[in-house]
C-alpha cells in the first residue's frame, strides 16, 4: 500500500473517503444516540498501566492458544454481514488477511460470499456464525454445511432478539427496501472509484441464504426475509438444542450480565465472547470492557472468554488481556482496512496491532500475551 498508515485511526478516515455516507454509516454507525457505541471506545480510556522494569523484555511472545488452537495473536476478525458492500471481495479478502496473520476469521451467517467459496478462498482456521432462525431446519443445514467445508467452531449470536434502530441508516435511506433519494444519489456520485469497483458486481447478495424460503438472489428480497425470521422466543433450551447437533468448539456471542455467562457455560459452551453487537443494537448497554472481568470471575477457567467491540489500539488488546480475556475480536477495525486497501488494508490493521501490541506488552514489563499479569493494570 502506498500510503502511510500509522494507526487504525488512519485507516478509518481513508475509508470514510473511499465509501459512500450510507455505507461508511452502516460500518461505522450504532444505534439510538450511539451511547453504547461511543463507550466501547472510551471505557478504555480510564484504564491505566502500572509497568514494571528491569524485566528483560528482548524476547515478547504474542502468540496465545484459543479453545487448543494456536493462534500468532490474541486477536480474532468478528462476523460481520454484508462486507461485500465495502468492497466486493468483502469476507474473502478479510479471511485471507486473517490467515496471514495467523488468526481465525468468524465468518457470518448473512456474509455476502458463501462458506464454501470463504473456506476454498483461505483454507484454515475459520470458525461460523449461527443466527437461530424461525426456520431450525435451515438453521441445521448451516451448521451441516459448516461442519462438512471444515469451519473448526460455531459462533451462536444471542442478543438479536429485536433489529436495533440505527438511526443513520434511517437517515440515509439504508433500510430494507433502500430508499434512494436525491442526496442518496448525489453521495454516490462523489464516490466515483467505489461505484468504478462495484459496477460489475451488481448481483451483491447473502451468500449463505440463497433459495432459503424460495428466495432468488436479490440482497433486499433476502434481507427482507431474514428479518422476518428473526426469533424472538430463543431460549436457554435452543442452546442445549445446538450443543447436540454440534460437536465442535461453541461459542456463545453477545453474553454482557455475568449468570448468562454462568448458564452458557452449564449448558456447555466452551467459549464467552463478551459483546453487545459493537453498539448497534441496544444503546445504553453497558461497554463490553466494563464488563468483562465480571464474566471472566463468572467462569473461571471453565470456559476461553474473548472481548468483542471497542479496540482500536494494541494497548487495548493488553488491558482486556490483563482483565482477563484470552484474546479480542475486532469488526469495525477490519472493515475500516477493507474499505481503505481491499486485503492489504486489513493486513495494515493487523499489522499495527501487532506492533502496538508488542510495545504494550514490552513497556509494562510482560513477556507473554498467554500470560499477562493482572497487575498490568493500575487498581
Amino acid at each position: 500500500m502506498s500510503a502511510v498508515y500509522a494507526s487504525v485511526d488512519d485507516l478509518r478516515r481513508q475509508a470514510q473517503r473511499y465509501l459512500p455516507r450510507m455505507v461508511f454509516d452502516f460500518v461505522d454507525g450504532g444505534a439510538e444516540r450511539e451511547i453504547t457505541l461511543r463507550a466501547n471506545t472510551a471505557d478504555f480510556e480510564p484504564l491505566r498501566f502500572a509497568p514494571r522494569v528491569l524485566a528483560d523484555v528482548s524476547q515478547v511472545d504474542l502468540s496465545t492458544t484459543l479453545l487448543g488452537e494456536q493462534l500468532a495473536l490474541p486477536l480474532l476478525i468478528a462476523p460481520m454481514g454484508l462486507c461485500g458492500l465495502v468492497r466486493p471481495e468483502g469476507e474473502l479478502a478479510l479471511a485471507r488477511a486473517a490467515k496471514a496473520a495467523g488468526i481465525p476469521f468468524v465468518l457470518s451467517t448473512a456474509s455476502s460470499h458463501p462458506l464454501e467459496a470463504v473456506m476454498d478462498a483461505a483454507p484454515g482456521n475459520l470458525w461460523f456464525q449461527l443466527y437461530i432462525f424461525r426456520d431450525r431446519e435451515f438453521a441445521r443445514s448451516l451448521l451441516q454445511r459448516a461442519r462438512a467445508a471444515g469451519y473448526r467452531a460455531l459462533v451462536v449470536t444471542v442478543d438479536l432478539s429485536r433489529g436495533g434502530k440505527r438511526e443513520k441508516d434511517i437517515h440515509n435511506g439504508f433500510t430494507v427496501p433502500p430508499r434512494f433519494t436525491r442526496r442518496t444519489a448525489l453521495d454516490l456520485l462523489r464516490h466515483p472509484a467505489w461505484l468504478w469497483r462495484m459496477a460489475p458486481h451488481r448481483g451483491l447478495t447473502l451468500g449463505n441464504l440463497v433459495g432459503w424460503g424460495g428466495q432468488d438472489s436479490n440482497v433486499v428480497a433476502l434481507g427482507t426475509f431474514m428479518n422476518t425470521q428473526i426469533d424472538p422466543s430463543i431460549s436457554w433450551a435452543d442452546l442445549d438444542w445446538l450443543r447436540a447437533e454440534w460437536d465442535l468448539p461453541l461459542l456463545v456471542k453477545g453474553i454482557l450480565h455475568p449468570d448468562d455467562a454462568r448458564q452458557a457455560v452449564a449448558a456447555g459452551a466452551d467459549g464467552i465472547i463478551v459483546s453487545n453487537h459493537g453498539g448497534r443494537q441496544l444503546d445504553g448497554a453497558p461497554s463490553t470492557i466494563s464488563a468483562l472481568a465480571g464474566v471472566v470471575d463468572a467462569v473461571g477457567t471453565s470456559a476461553d472468554v474473548i472481548l468483542d467491540s471497542g479496540v482500536r489500539r494494541g494497548a487495548d488488546i493488553l488491558k482486556a488481556l490483563a482483565l482477563g480475556a484470552r484474546a479480542c475480536m475486532i469488526g469495525k477495525a477490519a472493515l475500516y482496512g477493507l474499505g481503505a486497501g481491499g486485503q492489504g488494508g486489513v493486513e495494515r490493521v493487523l499489522a499495527i496491532l501487532r506492533q502496538e501490541l508488542d510495545v504494550a506488552m514490552a513497556l509494562t514489563g510482560n513477556h507473554r500475551a498467554c500470560a499477562v499479569r493482572p497487575d498490568t493494570l493500575e487498581p
